[in-house]
């Protein structure tokens, strides 16, 4: 084999591994992406899931009365947890008795606070008017002294994950964009480089299938080699952030980095099959006298 032969056959080389580099990055980046996305929205999700309902009891409540309230409001649809705080427990909270320099009990006769339940939705606490309507049908029940739920808190953190909802999907949209754009020129620019052979087999009468076969064919191995290289790298990212802060642990779960996994892959299969495709149809229709200004 000629040193010309050898230095074509580097290049040829080269320009398949950058090729595959490039791709494989792209898929991890646009994988990490997702992944915090998702997160984020899960995060938020929890949050606002977690905002509870303080339904304070009558003290002249007894238990059989309690229990029957208990029941009546889990029985409606949009309540999701239900938990009763004793007035003795809200006493002994740490928290309450740093707002007291003494013992609240040497100024009155007795525990002012009141029996409660504390319940969250089973829904979207955004609803503003699902949420008043259950806080006015439990305020009609026997037994309730009064029903507290922080409406401008929640109306400022469901305003505040708006905004951050739509600044994610845009940058998700964004960068998606870019990697597309990049991807397209970089494989078309691989393909580019061999426009001379695909020019030589036209000549000589290869169908236009015969000719793309052997792309194609590199293109899905290409595919799954990029697949496979940016789940590493996204297996490895996960594993060390949960090193690093275990409070990520539990939103690793083995369905969403399996997703995520699955996605790397197939994007990585339809992103080299598509642009690979597209290209090679370009320059298969090319002119053989216009070959040099492609």
């Amino acid at each position: 084999m000629s040193n010309a032969d050898k230095r074509l056959k580097r290049k040829v080389r080269n320009s398949y591994i950058v090729s595959t580099v490039s791709v494989s990055l792209v898929l991890f980046l646009l994988g990490s992406v997702g992944y915090l996305l998702v997160a984020a929205m899960e995060v938020a999700r929890d949050l606002q899931q977690g905002l509870a309902v303080t339904v304070e009891l009558k003290n002249d409540l007894s238990d059989d009365d309690r229990d029957l309230l208990r029941k009546r409001i889990e029985a409606m649809e949009a309540v999701g947890s239900l938990a009763f705080v004793s007035r003795q427990e809200k006493a002994d909270d740490a928290e309450f008795r740093r707002l007291f320099e003494s013992e609240f009990e040497e100024i009155l006769d007795e525990n002012p606070l009141l029996d409660s339940f504390e319940l969250t939705f089973a829904g979207d606490a955004s609803d503003r008017a699902a949420t008043d309507r259950l806080i006015a049908d439990i305020e009609q029940l026997r037994g309730v002294d009064r029903v507290y739920f922080p409406a401008r808190v929640a109306e400022r953190m469901h305003a505040t994950v708006g905004k951050i909802r739509l600044v994610l999907l845009l940058f998700g949209g964004a960068l998606l964009l870019v990697s597309l754009i990049l991807l397209n020129n970089t494989i078309r620019l691989a393909i580019y480089s061999k426009r001379y052979l695909i020019n030589t087999m036209k000549l000589v009468g290869a169908t236009k299938w015969f000719i793309m076969r052997p792309f194609l064919v590199s293109s899905v191995t290409q595919g799954i080699w990029a697949g496979l290289a940016a789940s590493l790298l996204f297996g490895l990212s996960v594993y060390g952030l949960n090193e690093t802060i275990p409070e990520l642990a539990t939103l690793s779960q083995a369905s969403r980095l399996g997703a995520i996994v699955g996605g790397m892959m197939a994007g990585g299969l339809l992103i080299s099959g598509l642009f690979t495709f597209l290209a090679l149809n370009r320059f298969i229709n090319m002119k053989s006298n216009k070959i040099h200004l492609y």
